[in-house]
């Protein structure tokens, strides 16, 4: 799919454009797996914000 953000590039959707966006949906709509923390190890944080958003992962 980013090979179509660029200006020299024509649109035209395709069997993989589809399969591609059908994965993108999922991957961003389902429920992340969740683990207890294991107290011996550290933590990072991951942070994004924008004038619309804000949105942080503990990883």
């Amino acid at each position: 799919m980013t090979k179509f953000t660029k200006k020299t590039t024509k649109f035209q959707w395709s069997e993989a454009c589809k399969k591609s966006f059908q994965e993108l949906k999922t991957r961003l709509t389902t429920t992340p797996v969740s683990t207890i923390p294991e107290g011996t190890k550290g933590f990072v944080v991951y942070c994004d914000v924008s004038r619309v958003g804000i949105g942080c992962v503990l990883m």
